[in-house]
């Protein structure tokens, strides 16, 4: 296993990353304030170590509904009958999988599971639901909310830097 300590130029540098990770190396290196070679070996390491899971371009859903419509998006809780490792494992295992599931989360208390699902319109939930949720036995209970307007989306983490 690496060592995880990281110090508050790794940790500029992730904040930088999570800002903007198309910036090229040299003005990532402008912006910690350390040289373009040790920018780069640091930045290396901070992925080598499993902090960095991938590089995304994240997408402004309303300029998209201009050219494909507007989507729908749901908070979806789902009770589970059985709770143990193994079925919430296989559960979520088989839910993951699925393309319309943006996010899911093991929730406690409450319902088992907490997901983010994005569809096309309502036909597209119905059938997402039916196929996520209807066709398993373990499914005890299903509540949707359906979202008027997104307010805030940041999936950047707090650092502290």
């Amino acid at each position: 296993m690496m060592n995880l300590d990281l110090d508050v130029t790794d940790l500029a540098i992730l904040a930088e990353l999570q800002s903007n990770a198309a910036q090229t190396n040299l003005q990532l290196a402008e912006r910690v304030h350390t040289s373009p070679p040790t920018c780069l070996r640091r930045t290396k390491r901070l992925h080598d170590l499993g902090l960095i899971d991938r590089q995304v371009a994240l997408l402004r859903p309303e300029r998209l509904a201009q050219a494909l419509g507007h989507g729908l998006t749901a908070v979806v809780e789902i009770t589970l009958d059985r709770q143990d490792a193994q079925a919430l494992d296989a559960f979520e295992g088989r839910i993951v999988q699925d393309r319309v599931v943006q996010q899911c989360y093991r929730v406690s208390p409450g319902p088992d599971c907490v997901l983010m699902i994005h569809v096309r319109d309502m036909p597209g939930y119905l059938a997402a639901s039916e196929r996520l949720f209807s066709s398993d036995a373990n499914v005890r209970n299903v509540k949707a909310f359906f979202s008027v307007k997104r307010a805030k989306f940041d999936p950047s983490l707090p650092l502290g830097v």
